[in-house]
């Protein structure tokens, strides 16, 4: 799932690289392909075919946001007129009635032309997107995250190559469209050129890119854009509370194991038998029986290594700046007893000392993305000076010109619900229904996630999703005892699993428009009916570990992370 609904696509241009040359597979009788694309009249197709219907539907997500804040509008009149009103559940507030606001009145007519400009530039996650973004595009321009993957890929013996490869697909997802445009059509050539059905490595690939879009060993421009949505929705209830970048951090990390095991499974157990023996009459006409792909140069090696030097000096940087005072390095008395990305109120411990730190990871995404990705573009010729590290922050800007305009709209969504007062009032009136369904428990994230994983089917941004139902569902279950980062780690289980299987997703096309040089008459059903199988153990086993991580074994989602939430008094 994409940050907008598209992107630009970027390619690097190196300089020729030896090839590495797979065995060619082994000869296969000729065989009819398996028959795996649904009949025209069973379930898949229909609700396949349904869900097709129902997304083309949908006006534009800019739309159905500029819809959303005009229903806001009209909606916050009419409660206003009837006197709607809730008992504030917070302690201390007995007896104080929680009203709506009419925008349509004097008072709301003159803060709605007055806060146009502060709703979209002080909307939270405008500017940690863009300044983790203008790092990552460095990275990604210079060509350092597609060697990083393809050496990764290239390295895996034979045996380990669907595991290389989904893992390799999840943390692809740091650089966004990075998976679908690399990673995807690069495991269909490794698998062909191994002897396996190419469409075994697309659906490996693709349950890695978009399955796993929520989990990730690194830290991604997708983790502060939600963020910023959650603190936006939390504050609703609570104007205080902040929600760090790195909020899911701990979770997210571990899930991206359980995404490539589930996927390797899923692959060898399911996908690849069914799909059974390939033989290059099923794809296009001129399809080789093997196929070559580039391995690193010796001076892409090179850039690597250097890279990698380079984030081992800033790691060490940031020790000295987040860890206790260094006297060898202290001659001025120029460093605090705690480091200055430390909080200066030495009484502190645990997450709270690291409040600093944790305010300061969308810098640190920049820095650690910007500079080794300029040294190893250095090194292999891709950047030579900082006109080079400009454009490629240009173009990085350029890609994400819809979002901006996306979050303009999103943003008077939320400022108008916020105003209005309609978010507290759905908050209180929810979560008393979840009490009165014995579902104010742990309970309440299964239908939570599910909701999301239906949701997800029809609307394919993950911006555009969360902006439409955090302020909805983070103050309800906020009311009702949990926190908004345990909830923000629910619904990117939902956010992510059904990715697969939806039509609605931006890059669907294009996978299945690559895929039919394999398999010529692969259609949406085929594709479908592939994945399925992924989305399906994705769910149940996410949810589980969720379960198992958070309230069986009680660990936080992230660094600084609670799991419950108690109402301010």
């Amino acid at each position: 799932m994409s940050l907008a609904p598209s992107h630009h696509r970027h390619t690097h241009t190196l300089a020729p690289t030896p090839t590495i040359r797979y065995p060619a597979p082994m000869p296969t009788p000729d065989q009819p392909a398996p028959n795996d694309t649904p009949r025209k009249g069973s379930f898949i197709a229909r609700f396949l075919t349904f869900v097709e219907w129902l997304g083309n539907l949908l006006p534009h997500p800019v739309t159905l946001f500029a819809l959303f804040a005009l229903a806001i509008v009209i909606i916050s009149a009419i409660t206003s007129m009837l006197g709607v009103a809730v008992e504030d559940p917070r302690p201390g507030s007995e007896g104080v009635m929680i009203t709506t606001n009419s925008l349509l009145a004097p008072d709301g007519i003159r803060w709605l032309f007055q806060n146009i400009v502060p709703n979209f530039s002080g909307f939270a996650p405008l500017g940690t997107v863009l300044v983790a973004l203008l790092g990552v595009g460095v990275a990604e321009r210079s060509g350092l995250l597609t060697a990083i993957i393809r050496g990764l890929i290239l390295w895996a013996p034979p045996q380990l190559v669907t595991l290389v490869v989904i893992f390799a697909a999840v943390v692809s997802n740091t650089a966004s469209e990075m998976g679908y445009v690399v990673i995807i059509p690069l495991a269909m050539v490794i698998f062909h050129a191994l002897g396996r059905h190419p469409l075994a490595g697309m659906a490996a690939a693709f349950a890695g890119v978009s399955g796993g879009y929520s989990a990730n060993i690194l830290i991604g421009t997708v983790d502060p854009l939600l963020a910023g949505i959650t603190q936006e929705a939390a504050q609703l209830i609570d104007p205080a509370y902040e929600v760090s970048p790195i909020a899911n951090y701990y979770f997210m990390a571990a899930s991206t194991f359980l995404v490539t095991g589930v996927g390797w499974l899923v692959t060898a157990k399911i996908v690849e038998p069914r799909l059974g023996p390939y033989n290059t009459s099923m794809g296009e006409d001129d399809l080789e029986p093997a196929t070559t792909m580039d391995k690193l140069t010796a001076l892409e090696k090179k850039g690597i290594k250097l890279a990698a030097a380079t984030v081992a000096l800033l790691t060490l940087f940031l020790i000295v700046l987040a860890g206790p005072r260094y006297a060898f390095l202290d001659w001025a008395n120029a460093i605090p007893g705690w480091g200055v990305l430390r909080a200066p109120d030495t009484t502190l411990t645990g997450p709270e000392s690291f409040r600093p730190l944790l305010r300061s990871v969308v810098t640190l995404i920049f820095i650690v993305f910007v500079i080794p990705g300029f040294v190893y573009g250095k090194v292999v010729g891709t950047m030579k000076n900082d006109r080079d590290i400009i454009h490629a922050m240009e173009l990085a800007m350029r890609s994400m010109g819809l979002y901006i305009v996306l979050v303009f709209f999103a943003a008077q969504f939320v400022a108008f619900f916020k105003y209005t007062g309609l978010g507290e009032v759905l908050a209180v009136v929810g979560a008393d229904a979840l009490v009165a369904m014995n579902l104010d428990n742990p309970l309440v994230f299964i239908p939570f996630i599910l909701m999301c994983c239906f949701v997800n089917l029809m609307l394919g941004s993950a911006s555009a999703q969360w902006a439409a139902t955090a302020p909805i569902f983070v103050p309800m279950l906020m009311t009702i005892g949990y926190s908004p980062e345990v909830i923000q780690a629910a619904y990117r289980i939902g956010d992510s699993t059904t990715n697969t299987v939806t039509p609605m997703m931006s890059y669907f096309g294009l996978i299945l428009a690559v895929a039919t040089r394999y398999k010529k008459d692969l259609g949406i059903g085929t594709m479908i009916a592939t994945m399925l199988p992924y989305c399906i153990a994705m769910i149940i086993c996410w949810i589980a570990f969720f379960y198992l991580w958070v309230f069986l074994l009680g660990w936080p989602v992230g660094p600084g992370s609670p799991t419950t939430y108690v109402l301010p008094t």
